[in-house]
């Protein structure tokens, strides 16, 4: 496999310190620039990730046209400290009410799109503990410096926290290791170069992903990349180093539904590149058990990997931003 596109197309934040330029690219492009954080309970998180951007991002340096929060139906005070702290907020149910109702990650990054402005989007997870603006100036940096470049993803170190303070540094994500990696080893081989293919942050052009389908649950990310590599080619992706990041641990049977439910949008995606032919239909079930009083109990959970089309195909969406 050649590495050509590792070592041309991965960068380290620290090359785009400068965020004045990254400003002055901005305006000599004319560009917009929104800030998506999507959100279910993430009260003691979202305020610090909204300040910091805010104040390094949007007052110190004129690089975030907005912050807009979407929301898949928090019971805690989320909504509430996003709104106080001056990010745009929306409950996705409210986005495109006339469409049938879902809840996901992936549902609140679809709906983004129709409510913010920017010609680039970002989106990065809430629930970052050690939050930083290099998560988000990192990734915009090679969108508005390298012409070719029209998505960006971040990667890094994730140590998982234990306790109140205690940490140990993990490398990258569990389930990328255990099951993406093979995956693109037997499939994508050039894929591999994605250090975490799994990170929740990553930014990009409106025209890229106005244009790809999004999976409403933990499938987006996988799907994601397989699209635009599809479509565009794997030059036109980028990856940089955001070093380290802490956020909060799942256990090992949380991460057993999210490789689930990736394992069936990696399935349905080269089904539909025609790289396999399945013989059958996947199941929907997710089949995992506890021990309840000496007795071994099925616990089941139904997941149902819908996605949303383009975009770009939703009436709505055609006549807000203008496309004939």
């Amino acid at each position: 496999m050649n590495d050509s596109w590792l070592k041309k197309n991965t960068f380290h934040y620290s090359e785009f310190t400068d965020i004045s330029r990254l400003v002055e690219e901005k305006k000599k492009k004319n560009i917009l620039i929104s800030l998506c954080l999507p959100t279910l309970n993430e009260e003691k998180t979202i305020a610090k990730e909204i300040v910091i951007m805010k104040s390094e991002l949007m007052t110190r340096h004129p690089l975030l046209d907005e912050i807009v929060v979407i929301d898949s139906g928090s019971k805690d005070n989320t909504l509430e400290i996003a709104k106080s702290f001056g990010a745009d907020v929306y409950e996705a149910s409210s986005i495109l009410p006339n469409l049938e109702q879902f809840k996901g990650k992936g549902e609140n990054l679809w709906k983004a799109l129709y409510v913010t402005k920017g010609d680039i989007i970002v989106y990065i997870d809430a629930d970052i503990k050690n939050i930083h603006h290099r998560f988000v100036y990192g990734l915009i940096a090679p969108l508005l410096l390298f012409d070719n470049i029209k998505y960006t993803k971040a990667f890094y170190d994730r140590p998982i926290a234990i306790g109140k303070s205690k940490i140990r540094p993990t490398g990258g994500g569990r389930v990328t290791e255990l099951v993406i990696r093979p995956l693109f080893s037997l499939f994508f081989p050039e894929l591999t170069q994605i250090l975490q293919p799994l990170s929740g942050e990553y930014a990009g052009f409106r025209e890229i992903f106005e244009k790809i389908p999004f999976p409403i649950g933990y499938g987006v990310e996988t799907s994601m990349i397989l699209d635009i590599c599809e479509k565009w080619g794997l030059d036109v992706m980028a990856q940089v180093d955001l070093e380290r990041r802490i956020h909060r641990n799942q256990d090992t049977k949380a991460l057993g539904k999210m490789a689930f439910v990736i394992l069936k949008t990696f399935f349905n995606r080269i089904e539909k590149l025609e790289l396999i032919d399945l013989k059958k239909d996947i199941f929907s079930e997710m089949i995992q058990y506890n021990l309840v009083k000496d007795r071994i109990k099925p616990d089941k959970l139904e997941i149902e990997c819908f996605e949303r089309p383009p975009i770009e195909t939703i009436p709505e969406y055609r006549e807000k931003f203008n496309i004939g």
